[in-house]
């Protein structure tokens, strides 16, 4: 799809996206997983941007947006936020799927005065008061195994991560893999693996008034325990069990 690159600063780092569609049209902010970056979400994302103005960004520590520091919900909320302003938006459609279905959450408890609706997409994060589960544990645990050594032993170290994928997925995502920055890759899965969730009590998304697509998770690692907290808490949420981008479409169609 056409598109264009695009760089913005926050917190004195220098961030990348992915632009495409009409730029007069409503602004949809689609944040990728962990592990992953913005092509991630264009596999779903890009049929949209024949009507709205995509933007996909790589979150701070993946893709082409480097950073070896340490991670917060906070910074990464904060980043998405001067992407919005820098783009001379008022307010947009802000969203993610796992990973970035939790910054995305952050960004709407932390500035919602950009959050026109939320997108939570296959959610992984349910709070302090959940957790992680066992399951959600060992992956993240068994992806920082391997990102604390690629800074030491290169990216190759993270290929068996995704054995277990389908063959075309699989070559994909190896194929993206080699593209990644390794001492980002270690900053970014000791952050998962720290068990840091993007609010402490399910009652805190209380306080989100924007209106809400909730996508329930369809595997171990996005249990359906996690899902429900949102559908439980988030006071103007529509809950669609489909594919993310199909789910989009109907849900944008509404508002």
């Amino acid at each position: 799809m056409s598109g264009s690159e695009i760089w913005w600063s926050s917190h004195g780092l220098r961030l990348f996206a992915f632009e495409a569609g009409p730029q007069t049209s409503r602004p949809v902010v689609l944040l990728h997983g962990g592990l992953a970056a913005h092509q991630a979400c264009r596999v779903f994302g890009d049929p949209l941007a024949s009507r709205y103005r995509l933007i996909t960004p790589d979150l701070r520590g993946s893709g082409r947006s480097h950073f070896a520091g340490e991670l917060t919900w906070d910074l990464l909320a904060d980043d998405i936020a001067e992407l919005v302003r820098q783009r001379e938006l008022r307010r947009a459609v802000i969203g993610g799927i796992s990973f970035g279905a939790g910054v995305a959450v952050r960004v709407a408890l932390r500035h919602p005065e950009l959050v026109e609706a939320l997108l939570v997409l296959h959610p992984a994060y349910g709070g302090d008061e959940l957790g992680l589960s066992p399951v959600q544990q060992a992956a993240m645990a068994a992806m920082d195994a391997a990102g604390s050594r690629a800074p030491r032993e290169g990216i190759n170290v993270l290929l068996p991560l995704f054995d277990a994928l389908p063959t075309a997925i699989r070559e994909r995502a190896k194929a993206l893999v080699a593209t990644y920055d390794p001492a980002s890759v270690a900053a970014s899965t000791r952050f998962m693996a720290s068990g840091s969730q993007p609010f402490a009590r399910g009652a805190e998304l209380e306080a989100i008034t924007a209106p809400c697509l909730l996508v329930p998770g369809i595997d171990p690692t996005h249990p359906p325990e996690v899902a429900a907290v949102y559908r439980d808490h988030l006071r103007n949420c529509r809950v669609i069990d489909d594919d993310p981008g199909a789910a989009i479409a109907r849900f944008l169609d509404e508002k």
